[in-house]
């Protein structure tokens, strides 16, 4: 339990301490960093399991279609991925995409695909994926290629072009798709779509292996056709859906990366304490003390961080540059504490199966997605600047 101390800190009410005590010792007993071959399968019973356990609620918005509570608590977001993150980097992956993927559908859809996609979500029984990413476009959104025009002939988009590196692709129930409808240029002429696995013209063209295994795939949409009542929001809206839907999810990265750390630091105080070396512990020598220290900084500075985003997000405040900042530190500084943790393990820490080897291999990624450091940089500078 003394993982959550800062709990104490006023950033939190008290059903956010009780949320953290529970959910701890949920994963405790649930969950494991460990993870056999079949991922796919995998993240399909931990989607499940998460649901039963009532967490996936906290993903998604409106009481009365299965969520917490009407308006998506950041805090409690973010105590749900730093937590599931320091058990299991899968599951974190596992909730987060839930949350990302039914995203626009909780802050911009209609009542009907409200009522029809979000239950199935806080259940665990349908997953979703947020298809955004593009071969040559991924930082620099208003590029994108992936096109739906109007068949006002038959009352139906038509949708084509690809998707890379989509979450959950291959085992999504449904995609959300940002594709150029063409109301005006750039940002401005892109549209949300409702993309269900098993729509005519979609397929998966290719599934995607990376250093942390999970569910990851290349999308591509022929001539697939969708009715207007897929459409989230209004025609040309799709960015500024898809820019509020990762406001709400980016300093929930930021967490799962504090996640990370904060299991590191753990991992690491142990291997230094009981490692004997050189007639006593290894916790003994200064330079280790001095490592361990360093982690200890970074991991608190990166929550002060994460939790100050959070809160202001709770209190109705723009959090752009707050929120940058905390993704930017958090998932940078895991990255040091991580790589630290590991050489205080020594030849240990690179093998397969120890748990600093995976978290190696998972913050990796978090430094690039929803957001690159090098965006944050540009996101915070531009803000200072203004």
């Amino acid at each position: 339990m003394g993982q959550l101390k800062h709990l104490e800190w006023p950033f939190f009410d008290d059903k956010h301490r009780r949320l953290a005590a529970e959910l701890d010792a949920w994963c405790a007993r649930e969950l494991t960093h460990a993870h056999g071959s079949d991922v796919d399968a995998e993240c399909l019973a931990l989607v499940k399991r998460l649901g039963q356990g009532g967490w996936l609620r906290h993903a998604v918005a409106g009481q009365a279609l299965g969520g917490v509570a009407d308006v998506i608590d950041t805090r409690a977001l973010c105590i749900l991925r730093e937590t599931l993150a320091r058990y299991s980097g899968l599951s974190d992956f596992a909730f987060a995409m839930q949350g990302l993927g039914s995203g626009a559908i909780s802050l911009a859809g209609s009542s009907e695909q409200r009522a029809r996609y979000l239950p199935l979500v806080a259940r665990g029984d349908a997953l979703a994926a947020f298809a955004l990413s593009e071969p040559q476009a991924g930082s620099d959104v208003a590029a994108l290629q992936c096109s739906a025009w109007w068949d006002e002939a038959s009352g139906h988009y038509v949708l084509n072009g690809e998707k890379t590196w989509i979450s959950n692709g291959g085992i999504a129930d449904f995609y959300v798709v940002f594709a150029r409808t063409g109301e005006a240029p750039g940002a401005r002429g892109i549209s949300a779509l409702i993309v269900d696995a098993q729509t005519p013209g979609f397929e998966i063209a290719e599934r995607i292996q990376v250093i942390a295994p999970h569910p990851l795939a290349r999308l591509r949409f022929t001539d697939c056709r969708l009715p207007r009542s897929a459409l989230i929001g209004a025609p040309g809206e799709g960015f500024k859906v898809a820019m509020r839907t990762l406001d709400v999810f980016r300093t929930s990265v930021a967490a799962a990366a504090l996640g990370f750390a904060r299991r590191a630091l753990q991992e690491g105080l142990a291997q230094a304490k009981g490692r004997a070396m050189f007639g006593g512990a290894l916790a003994d020598m200064p330079l280790a003390q001095a490592k361990l220290a360093d982690m200890a900084c970074t991991v608190d500075s990166s929550a002060l961080l994460v939790y100050r985003a959070a809160w202001q997000r709770d209190q109705g405040q723009t959090v752009t540059r707050e929120a940058a900042m905390a993704k930017l530190m958090a998932t940078e500084g895991a990255q040091r504490v991580i790589d630290a943790a590991l050489q205080l393990h020594g030849g240990r820490g690179v093998q397969t199966g120890e748990v600093v080897e995976s978290l190696y291999r998972e913050i990796r990624a978090l430094r690039i997605y929803e957001g690159a450091s090098e965006v944050q940089q540009l996101i915070i500078g531009r803000d200072l600047l203004k």
